[in-house]
């Protein structure tokens, strides 16, 4: 690997974690009892007893070098570079003594460039079909701006596409078609994280997901079953409430919140953790919140899969029927 050393690789993963993100983020860092938590994911856990950071939402600790390469989108030579430039200790005792910590220093921060859109989005539009989505509320997505196709290392990615009230791209995450890429784009405001917004002005609901697709899912259920609801579909892209809080902030219109986490134990002790912290917030106390996990499948998306296979089943026995009479 030009650039960097085997050694030096294997320094920057001994780095700390704790002491880089003290120095360079000190804004990321939230307490959460005895532990701390990642704001901007809040998933990532720094277990004070045993001085290890732990990623619930992938099932792994992870090390400085992994943070700044899969949370920050650092290459490896620059990430390493970054570690091992003398900045950052290796090993450092927590808490650290306030006359002993490192000088906090601002995060160098690359800007938000939204990935390449390819012309051609039959893959996209495929997966999204596969996955149950229907016709209209991707060619919905296409119309707003806010869904398209592109390639990330060589793999066809679908982008779903964050934008803020006058209309600008700030958030953009990207889901391998062919290939297992979860990811963030580089430089993306979660604040303002993927929303399918309702067909008419004046809306003071919100539906929260965890990911697009789930959030997706709901509003083709809604074509199939016939809802009689018009409301905004938010996604936290995964269990951190930041987008949450970030919505309700510019929308002070809303009067009810609906939980639609996933139907597993993370995702009903975040819906009930969410749930209790709008009601704790006096900003907040005047908003409804509802708790409503799939009652079929573990997410919205798999709800949405068993639906249309019910319809299939359903319909199968009218085909042979018809089929009877024209013979």
């Amino acid at each position: 690997m030009p650039g960097v050393t085997k050694d030096q690789i294997q320094a920057a993963r001994e780095a700390d974690l704790f002491a880089y993100l003290q120095s360079y983020e000190p804004g990321v860092l939230k307490r959460d009892g005895p532990n701390y938590r990642h704001k901007e994911h809040d998933s990532l856990v720094y277990v004070t007893g045993k001085r290890y950071w732990y990623w619930n939402s992938r099932g792994r600790s992870i090390n400085a070098l992994d943070y700044l390469i899969e949370v920050r989108g650092y290459g490896l030579v620059d990430a390493v570079n970054r570690l091992v430039g003398g900045d950052i200790q290796r090993e450092s005792s927590y808490p650290k003594p306030a006359a002993t910590r490192l000088p906090k220093k601002e995060p160098e921060k690359k800007p938000f460039y939204l990935p390449w859109v390819k012309r051609c989005a039959t893959s996209a539009v495929s997966y999204l079909q596969q996955r149950g989505i229907s016709s209209e509320v991707i060619s919905r997505c296409f119309r707003l701006g806010i869904f398209y196709e592109a390639r990330y290392k060589g793999e066809a990615v679908c982008v779903f596409v964050g934008k803020d009230d006058a209309g600008t791209a700030k958030f953009a995450c990207m889901r391998g078609i062919n290939a297992n890429i979860k990811k963030d784009v580089y430089g993306s405001n979660k604040e303002y994280n993927f929303c399918y917004p309702p067909k008419n002005p004046g809306c003071r609901q919100v539906a929260v997901f965890e990911a697009p697709i789930d959030a997706l899912s709901h509003a083709t259920l809604q074509e199939l079953e016939g809802w009689k609801w018009d409301g905004y579909r938010l996604s936290l892209g995964g269990t951190s409430h930041v987008a949450l809080i970030s919505f309700l902030e510019r929308h002070p219109e809303i009067k009810r919140v609906t939980l639609y986490m996933d139907n597993d134990l993370g995702g009903l002790v975040n819906a009930r953790r969410i749930k209790a912290m709008l009601h704790a917030d006096k900003r907040f106390k005047h908003i409804r919140v509802g708790i409503n996990p799939p009652r079929t499948g573990k997410d919205y998306n798999e709800k949405l899969l068993k639906v249309r296979e019910q319809n299939k089943e359903r319909q199968r026995p009218c085909r042979q029927k018809q089929a009877a009479i024209s013979i």
